[in-house]
């Protein structure tokens, strides 16, 4: 009955999927997953019932289709962290597919009752074969699973090079998604045929259930394009082409004049105090390609720009809190005015700069307590 659910399931979202308007290529890629997810688990839900009998030239459609999971993982992953869009050759993913298939090429010529009589026999005069299938499957699911991995890596430092905020970014739908495929190889090399294939189902109803709570990917529905939301945990990298292009051979004197107006603008305009600027909209204030000011914040201040703007606002709270016409404000307040939009951001930010606390700081540097001990009890 399990398996039943997860056929159905996979289908139903690979109809919702298609049927979705303005597509992107991860929903694409996704729905074309979920549609081989689906075939794999029918054609396993067919063996187990014994029903193949009665459809013996399906037998042996289902040896391929493991080693097309981890390549699809990947590309998935990939197409939700990158703006460009994926190139054609990446059919090529696919290519031990096709290699497996003409390994058992002689298998799938055979009459029927010869189909039948090897598979109750468990693959008897294909040892060798199958021996070389499985090696190869384990060896394309872990390997793009830590491939998926190292993509989802790489994806969260360009947030913290490009954004001054990771609140309303959710990466956890990707994260699970990764995780969850390395418990099915996990269980593959491990568990039971039928664990696998538990497994399988409960990925597919878990891409079900949090892909449906997940703004915009089984759903038309957008939210502010100009703010990253909790949908938009595909912030996305600039393509290499014009990443390389940009990244020019800037002298020492360059960069210290584009720091120096950097450092300038920091102090005249603020721009730290909006909760909500990204490397593009200061880029935009300097004057300069983001990945220009990318390159000086990274190689004159030595952090990246989600550090770099953070500690602004650190330092602006510092001073803001002595000024006598904020005594009158809680802390969140003034800390909201620096440029932090949560309490967790602030706290969080403001420990990894001091090494303190915001109370700590205060009772370190022996601010006036009286006024200010009804607003730090929270913190």
């Amino acid at each position: 009955m399990l398996y039943l659910v997860g056929i159905i399931i996979s289908f139903f979202l690979v109809f919702i999927l298609w049927g979705k308007k303005d597509k992107s290529q991860a929903d694409n890629i996704l729905a074309v997953w979920l549609f081989f997810s689906g075939v794999h688990l029918s054609l396993f839900y067919l063996f187990i019932t014994k029903q193949y009998l009665e459809f013996p030239f399906l037998l042996g459609i289902e040896l391929p289709l493991p080693l097309a999971h981890g390549p699809f993982l990947f590309l998935y992953v990939k197409a939700l962290t990158q703006s460009y869009p994926l190139k054609k050759n990446i059919l090529l993913h696919f290519i031990p597919i096709l290699i497996v298939i003409a390994m058992f090429s002689s298998f799938f010529i055979l009459p029927s009752d010869k189909k039948i009589e090897i598979y109750r026999n468990e693959g008897a005069g294909y040892e060798f074969s199958l021996a070389f299938l499985y090696f190869a499957i384990i060896l394309s699911g872990t390997g793009y699973s830590l491939f998926s991995l190292q993509k989802l890596h790489k994806h969260q430092r360009n947030i913290s090079d490009r954004f001054s905020f990771n609140e309303k970014i959710n990466l956890t739908w990707l994260r699970y998604l990764i995780w969850g495929s390395v418990f099915i190889w996990f269980t593959v090399v491990f568990g039971t045929d039928t664990q696998v294939y538990t497994a399988i189902v409960l990925y597919i109803l878990f891409i079900g259930y949090f892909g449906i709570k997940q703004v915009g990917i089984f759903s038309n529905r957008q939210l502010n394009n100009n703010k990253p939301t909790t949908s938009d945990f595909y912030i996305q990298e600039l393509s290499p082409e014009k990443a390389k292009y940009e990244k020019s051979n800037l002298t020492d004197n360059q960069m210290q004049a584009i720091h120096g107006t950097l450092c300038e603008l920091m102090l005249a305009e603020r721009p730290y105090s909006n909760p909500e600027l990204t490397l593009l909209d200061l880029a935009q204030q300097v004057h300069v390609h983001p990945n220009t000011l990318s390159q000086v914040i990274n190689s004159i201040e030595q952090r990246n720009f989600f550090d770099y703007i953070n500690a602004h606002r650190v330092e602006a709270f510092k001073q803001a809190i002595l000024l006598p016409e904020n005594q009158k404000f809680t802390l969140l307040s003034i800390a909201f005015d620096c440029g932090f939009n949560s309490k967790t951001s602030f706290n969080r930010n403001f420990k990894k700069v001091t090494g303190l606390s915001p109370s700590e700081y205060l009772k370190q540097q022996d601010i006036n307590l009286l006024q200010l001990n009804a607003r730090t009890t929270s913190f």
